[in-house]
């Protein structure tokens, strides 16, 4: 596996990645290598979502009634759906 030095790095990061070493229960390599990770995945799944946003949005005003008034009799319960049912079966 390749290895990174990383420079400069002040005291405030310092303090902040041994925190969360504690906090994993994990060694500070592990530890900065799991923070690197997540931050790529955030990152991969944010252009993911990006790059399908053309599909999916917020319906106008206008078609969330329309959908409703399409929709409504699914929202009605017939009473005689649900009494009986046993009447066709053997």
């Amino acid at each position: 596996m390749k290895s990174i030095t990383i420079h400069g790095i002040d005291i405030e990061l310092e303090e902040k990645i041994a925190e969360k070493t504690r906090q994993m229960g994990m060694s500070q390599n592990k530890t900065v290598i799991s923070l690197i990770q997540t931050s790529l995945q955030t990152d991969t799944k944010a252009s993911r979502r990006k790059a399908f946003s053309d599909l999916f949005g917020k319906w106008s005003v206008e078609e969330k009634q329309v959908f409703d008034d399409q929709t409504k009799q699914f929202e009605e319960v017939a009473e005689s759906d649900w009494q009986g049912g046993n009447e066709d079966r053997p």
